[in-house]
């Protein structure tokens, strides 16, 4: 009997390491074959060339190159273009029997595309979230109605999966795919973490991940340096920076994070990608996640810190109590950060609960994926649901 080809995309460091579980899975398995296709952010030297980080791990069968030189609207919409076409060609060689995306990324939108066009399944990882600041929202929904089988992170976006004309029975609520991570990861000692990073940890630290808000125009600068000035009046805290995703705007972010930290070498340091090894043991020894990372709502809480969400980039997604929201407002944001280190906040997070499940979702996805009849799964018919007059 042959292998079914289980045939993953990449395109970002984040997306990858969520992914990295469920690809060892499918690797152990007998009965499936791992296929991985790798583009994006990870082809990129700007972005700290991160398909090495993969290499490591997997034999990657393709990578796909699409113009990430520039960031502008047109520059990235010629990137999906490019996407779309490479991904053409690799399905035709690769042929796999069904392609497995997360997200809600726009080079994740043309893999999709690719893979509807030629007729292959599609399984579709953490749709039916809300967020209301990127046009990632609209990206998530449209790969929704593209993919065949999808596995959420909660019951409430189960929910609006099947709200969005999706049969019940092809959606699996397995919880998020972080906190596999976290599980099953062996994390770094502080004094490993900090030689890795070759910074000392102070007596106070923050972990600052913070991405362009892709539906506001030219906001980025204006929104980065208002995080900025807030951190400037921080006493005897370390600031670690992740640099900001290959979005509209994100070089401006970047930019200003390599003034900010060769201006306070004595208190910052930045990085194009932490991995995913890194990123996790920084969680473990800082007192928060700030930016607008869906990492801060999604893995942050199982450390039992807390979440400084600045903005509207992640509006509309499922939080925990752990996680703070302002706008990107200095005064806000100082205000936050006093909540934050109040004995009250700090005392909660003891008892603090991860609202995106027990840390097995690739164990339930990969029953699915082995089980799953493919025969007749391309015709979809729109489930209705009772609509209220």
């Amino acid at each position: 009997m042959s292998k079914r080809k289980v045939c993953i995309v990449t395109g970002t460091r984040a997306e990858y390491g969520l992914l990295y579980w469920l690809m060892k899975e499918i690797e152990a398995d007998d009965s499936l074959q791992l296929q991985v296709v790798v583009t994006g952010m990870h082809l990129s030297p700007e972005f700290g060339l991160t398909y090495k980080e993969i290499e490591k791990d997997f034999h990657i069968d393709k990578k796909i190159e699409m113009l990430l030189s520039s960031d502008t609207a047109v520059g990235i919409s010629k990137s999906m273009g490019l996407a779309q076409i490479g991904f053409a060609d690799v399905y035709e060689e690769l042929k796999p029997d069904i392609v497995v995306v997360l997200g809600d990324r726009y080079e994740i939108f043309s893999a999709v595309s690719a893979a509807m066009i030629a007729r292959i399944p599609i399984a579709h990882l953490h749709g039916g979230e809300t967020t209301e600041g990127a046009f990632d929202e609209a990206i998530r929904h449209s790969i929704t109605k593209m993919s065949h089988l999808h596995f959420t992170a909660t019951e409430v976006y189960k929910d609006r999966v099947i709200q969005l004309g999706e049969q019940p029975d092809r959606v699996f609520n397995v919880g998020g795919m972080g906190i596999e991570n976290i599980k099953r990861l062996e994390l770094m000692s502080k004094e490993e973490f900090e030689r890795s990073i070759d910074f000392k940890l102070n007596k106070k630290n923050i972990l600052v991940t913070f991405h362009p808000v892709t539906l506001e125009n030219a906001t980025a600068k204006e929104q980065f340096q208002e995080l900025l000035d807030a951190i400037d009046e921080l006493q005897d805290t370390n600031i670690i920076f992740t640099k900001a995703n290959s979005d509209t705007d994100g070089r401006v972010i970047n930019q200003m994070i390599d003034e900010y930290v060769s201006k306070n070498s004595d208190k910052s340091v930045g990085f194009a990608s932490l991995g995913q090894l890194r990123y996790l043991s920084a969680l473990q020894y800082v007192d928060a996640m700030v930016g607008n990372s869906s990492s801060g709502l999604a893995e942050a809480p199982s450390f039992k810190i807390g979440t400084l969400n600045i903005g509207d980039r992640q509006k509309g997604r499922i939080k925990a109590d752990s996680v703070i929201d302002c706008k990107p407002d200095k005064k806000e944001i100082s205000v936050a950060f006093h909540t934050l280190y109040s004995s009250k906040f700090q005392e909660n997070l003891n008892t603090e609960k991860n609202p995106y499940g027990d840390g097995v979702a690739s164990l339930k996805i990969i029953k699915v994926l082995k089980t799953v009849d493919l025969d007749n799964i391309l015709k979809k018919s729109f489930f209705d649901m009772e609509i209220k007059r």
